[in-house]
């Protein structure tokens, strides 16, 4: 059973920084794709970023620049930090692994907030 746990959410101030962690269990992630997505009310739920096991990346246009994904495949965990935060990034964050060409093999974590506020 395929689990995901998130962490590094928070309130931020615009301009400040976080880090999010999603650590991976129950599969073996080497196929599969482990990514970011975003939600704020009222609005669709978003990629935000996305990373291969060999390191290969996409992201949304809006956090290109001040954000890096990375992944440690030792430990099934993918790692978002975001800088220069802006109060449009607060949203429900969610941690997204999905097979590379299975793509009914998709899962989600359970979303931590992050605010942007001063």
């Amino acid at each position: 059973q395929v689990q995901l746990v998130e962490s590094g959410g928070g309130l931020v101030q615009p301009g400040g920084s976080l880090r999010l962690s999603c650590a991976a269990s129950g599969n073996d992630f080497s196929t599969y794709v482990m990514g970011w997505y975003r939600q704020a009310p009222g609005k669709q739920r978003e990629l935000v970023a996305a990373i291969t096991a060999n390191g290969v990346t996409n992201s949304a246009d809006s956090v290109k620049g001040r954000s890096t994904i990375s992944r440690d495949n030792a430990e099934n965990t993918v790692y978002l930090q975001m800088n220069n935060l802006k109060p449009e990034d607060t949203a429900v964050y969610y941690c997204n692994v999905q097979h590379r060409y299975l793509s009914f093999l998709n899962y989600w974590g359970q979303g931590t907030q992050v605010t942007v506020s001063s």
